[in-house]
């Protein structure tokens, strides 16, 4: 059986019946869903704020009553036609239940902290742009922020600035005038042992001679001996004012007097002048030259060059070192011999007649000699220098010579009582063949004489120290004083002998 576009029958006898709920409106022929359910252009349902005691329909629940929990209600289903033959009707969905009105919420209750958090509250204030006013920890937190940064930017250019200002300052100077950075002053005093401590007690009693005579001049030093204006210092220094020069003598404080010979000796090299109308003349002390030894510091004060008060310092360098100077007169009689200390204090032209000071700023020897690599000879015309080779008196053998000048106006001489031949160039000293008046070689009754020394012995040792040469036989001999025994080892025909001798005494020129 066909099935007819017309209304069924029975669905209008239905609708006729008047038992049955007659429907709100004919069929949509389009489809449109029943009144309520959501369609393309309905309107989405009022929105309801959730409150205690309203179900989710909107029904206010009053307080104390207990909304029963369960499935929820089942709308009733509509009433179906009697079953009779003819074509079947088309099932209908269900009419939506329409809502109730809604209720005003209610309060929330009190102690319930989830209740006061309100999802549909209104949201804060608002800008002009549309965006959330901060509050007030916010603007403080902002503000913070911005006064660090603000901070850094600035420490970050002050640096800048300052390091490149600074740069600037250093390439090119200061914006004012320059000031140097200096220590501050200390205390003027030294240690009694330090060279300065030496030099601050020994410059007063050190003098620098100005001699000048007939046909040379020179400079030289010496040193105070005691208070009635005695001081010492070196023959070849006062040599060249002769029996008519003048001498003059500066000490370190400034003054000047006028000095004359006492007495000299070539032989030694030590001459001492006095001084006259001068006071407060300091002595320098004199100290043991048997004491020193090799390594010893020292000081050398003199005036190099006529560089007066020139302080320098080394050690003793030596000992016993035979060394002979002079020798320039055609005689030959100036020649002085010296048993001397070697140091490398820098000893210089000008130095001759100074002071060699110990620790304790004592003389140990007096300045006499240097070593020097250049003889002067040089188109310049200068004068020789130190190269650290210098040699000084021991203040022994001075002490001696100076008392014997002072107290009798010469030296005396130990001798042996023997002519040496000086061109012997063997190890050793050989006694000559004739004496200077052309007769023996040793004095007769002389210390030589009789300890029994011979024409052509060869004296090798002096108390057990070897001797190479004359020169250093009469070195070894000038160490000691007159009177002083000596013990001397020789060679005779081959055959090794020792004589013990006491020394004689010579005057001295």
């Amino acid at each position: 059986m066909a099935v007819s576009d017309a209304v069924p029958p029975g669905w209008a006898e239905a609708d006729a019946s008047p038992d049955r709920p007659k429907p709100l409106h004919a069929p949509d022929p389009y489809g449109t869903p029943p009144y309520g359910e959501p369609g393309p252009w309905a309107p989405a349902p009022p929105v309801q704020h959730p409150a205690t005691g309203t179900p989710a329909q909107g029904t206010p629940v009053p307080q104390g009553t207990t909304v029963p929990q369960g499935p929820p209600a089942q709308a009733a289903p509509l009433p179906q036609p009697p079953a009779t033959p003819g074509p079947v009707p088309l099932p209908q969905p269900p009419a939506a239940p329409i809502p109730a009105p809604l209720a005003s919420p209610a309060p929330p209750a009190a102690g319930a902290p989830w209740q006061n958090y309100d999802p549909w509250a209104a949201p804060g204030p608002l800008q002009q742009t549309g965006a959330a006013v901060e509050s007030t920890t916010q603007r403080r937190k902002r503000t913070k922020k911005a006064l660090v940064l603000g901070a850094l930017v600035l420490a970050l250019v002050s640096g800048g600035v300052g390091g490149g200002v600074g740069a600037y300052l250093e390439r090119n100077g200061g914006l004012g005038d320059v000031e140097l950075p200096q220590a501050d002053a200390e205390a003027q005093g030294r240690a009694p042992d330090s060279v300065a401590g030496i030099a601050a007690r020994a410059l007063p009693s050190v003098v620098t001679l100005h001699v000048r005579g007939t046909d040379a001049e020179g400079t030289g030093t010496g040193f105070v001996l005691d208070t009635q204006g005695h001081i010492l210092t070196n023959n070849h220094v006062v040599e060249p004012a002769g029996t008519g020069g003048q001498i003059s003598v500066s000490f370190s404080g400034g003054e000047t007097a006028k000095a004359t010979v006492v007495g000299r000796d070539s032989g030694y090299d030590l001459a001492v002048v006095r001084v006259t109308g001068v006071s407060g003349l300091k002595p320098l002390p004199l100290g043991n030259s048997d004491n020193v030894r090799v390594g010893d510091p020292v000081v050398a004060i003199g005036a190099p060059f006529d560089l007066a008060n020139t302080v320098t310092s080394g050690i003793i360098s030596a000992k016993e070192r035979p060394i002979t100077a002079g020798g320039e007169g055609a005689s030959g009689s100036d020649v002085s011999y010296v048993d001397a200390l070697q140091t490398d204090a820098p000893i210089n032209p000008g130095n001759s007649g100074g002071p060699l000071l110990d620790s304790k700023a004592r003389v140990i020897g007096i300045n006499s000699a240097i070593r020097s690599a250049d003889s002067g000879s040089g188109t310049d015309g200068g004068q020789a220098g130190s190269i650290g080779l210098g040699f000084a008196i021991p203040v022994n053998q001075a002490k001696r010579v100076a008392e014997e000048l002072i107290n009798t106006g010469k030296a005396t001489h130990p001798v042996i009582g023997v002519t040496l031949d000086m061109d012997y160039t063997g190890d050793g000293a050989r006694v000559g063949v004739k004496g200077n008046d052309g007769g023996s070689p040793v004095t007769s009754g002389g210390p030589g004489d009789k300890a029994g020394i011979q024409s052509g012995d060869v004296i090798t040792e002096v108390d057990g120290q070897r001797v190479h040469s004359g020169e250093e036989l009469i070195v070894k001999t000038r160490a000691h004083r007159p009177g002083d025994h000596l013990e001397l080892t020789l060679k005779r025909d081959g055959a090794e002998k020792k004589v013990t001798l006491v020394l004689g005494s010579a005057g001295g020129s």
